[in-house]
């Protein structure tokens, strides 16, 4: 549900523009409202749930996203709907930061943890598959105002489901503190981080720099602050795994280069295409149904024979595959022979690459920093699909300008852009195969089932 909601929006921005009167810049704010909060509590988040309780900060978190769903589904005007997904962007970080944490508590045998993964992200990946086809669905059939209100069934279900099931978790408590100074300062750090990448299309080249060195300044204090409290919020011995560390910036590479098809590849459809919002949604149906059958009847299973390294390069191979075909989809392209064989080849490789990634990071975490390491792995996700949309967009869309500039017929610039954003994909996810077979190798050990 979380994940759906970052992207579910996106076919139905025109709808909503029309609807409520926002600008183009504007508009971009009904996204951003949502990523910033999401991506800069991510770690605050992960740190309060050790401390609370994961299945408090859950249940409230799943409260607090369901609420301001409906909030927005009965939005009539811009600022509440901002305000409303700006508290979304709250819930989800509550949600989100847990949950990994929560995994690795309850599934302490390896095979067991390996598959209750492999569940948990073809969930996830569904998710955010499924958004660009319900939020066509939903907008051509009824209203954008269902894209929100979908949430709410969903969540009620999914809060009364985890009062009864999960079990009580009395966390190690408050009085071990959060480190409220150096949560303001990587909060503040995170958010500005988010805005600067998604903004950056809207903004000068100076103000972009100072925002982003603001950025910088105030993750050096949050650095130092760690380094010299007693009771940190994020213990820096943690960037001593190397395959946390690892783990994580080989995320940041792999989900960038994921945003970028799925953004980039709606917008071929529709503007090269012309594919409409329900038809757009359903060409991407392969993607979630793929990755559910591999994650659900291969992954855990192939991750246990042949390790999670050898799973992750493989998966790793098969998106750079993906990208590098797509990167050919010209003006006069189709369906069957352009788009379809990439995303079956993406979803492939997002179905073993991603289980074995999360099962790497969390490998070496201890129990009383599962929930911190969960927001962190949460947080490159988000730190990387937002810097994979803004670099591939603006990419993309600064090339069809010099293209049109030139003479350039509209649907070949458009298309020549898109393609320009596709190769930048296949080197950020080269860059990613490399890195993962430089940092991550593990020993292979062989599952005795």
């Amino acid at each position: 549900m979380t994940i759906l909601d970052g992207n579910i929006v996106t076919v139905a921005m025109p709808a909503i523009q029309g609807d409520l009167g926002f600008s183009a810049p504007g508009l971009a704010w009904v996204v951003n409202a949502y990523l910033i909060p999401f991506g800069g509590l991510l770690l605050l988040a992960g740190r309060l749930g050790d401390l609370v309780g994961r299945k408090r900060m859950f249940t409230a978190g799943l409260a607090v996203f369901t609420a301001a769903s409906v909030l927005c589904g009965v939005a009539t005007g811009q600022s509440v709907l901002i305000a409303a997904r700006a508290l979304q962007g709250v819930g989800g970080a509550m949600t989100s930061a847990v949950v990994l944490g929560m995994l690795v508590s309850l599934f302490p045998e390896p095979r067991e943890r390996a598959r209750a993964i492999a569940v948990f992200s073809a969930v996830g990946a569904a998710g955010g598959a499924l958004g660009t086809f319900l939020g066509g669905a939903l907008t051509q059939l009824v209203t954008w105002h269902w894209i929100f209100l979908i949430n709410l069934p969903i969540g009620v279900l999914a809060w009364f489901a985890a009062m009864r099931i999960l079990a009580p978790d009395r966390g190690a408590g408050l009085g071990k503190g959060a480190d409220y100074p150096g949560s303001a300062l990587v909060t503040g750090a995170l958010m500005l981080t988010v805005y600067v990448i998604v903004g950056a299309g809207d903004r000068d080249a100076t103000a972009t720099t100072l925002l982003a060195l603001l950025a910088v300044a105030l993750f050096a204090g949050f650095v130092l602050r760690q380094a010299r409290t007693a009771r940190p919020l994020l213990r820096l011995r943690l960037f001593g795994s190397r395959l946390l560390s690892g783990a994580n910036a080989v995320q940041i590479l792999m989900i960038a280069t994921m945003y970028g098809f799925q953004f980039i590849g709606t917008l071929y459809l529709q503007r090269v295409l012309g594919y409409g919002e329900l038809a757009t949604g359903t060409a991407f149906l392969p993607a979630p149904v793929a990755i559910g059958l591999l994650m659900l009847g291969l992954s855990a299973r192939t991750i246990a024979r042949y390790g999670p390294y050898r799973v992750l390069l493989a998966g790793l191979v098969l998106i750079t595959a993906g990208m590098a075909l797509l990167s050919r989809a010209p003006a006069d392209g189709s369906y069957a022979a352009d788009v379809l064989p990439p995303i079956l080849l993406l979803a492939a490789g997002f179905a073993a690459a991603m289980p074995a990634l999360t099962g790497l990071a969390m490998s070496g975490t201890r129990e009383e920093d599962t929930g911190l390491a969960s927001g962190l792995f949460n947080t490159t996700q988000v730190v990387g699909g937002s810097l994979g949309l803004a670099v591939l967009t603006t990419l993309a869309a600064q090339h069809t300008d010099t293209l049109l500039a030139t003479g350039t017929a509209p649907l070949p610039a458009t298309a020549e852009g898109y393609q320009l954003a596709f190769r930048v994909a296949t080197v950020i996810a080269t860059a990613a195969l490399i890195l993962a077979a430089a940092v991550l190798r593990t020993p292979r050990v062989r599952d005795a089932g």
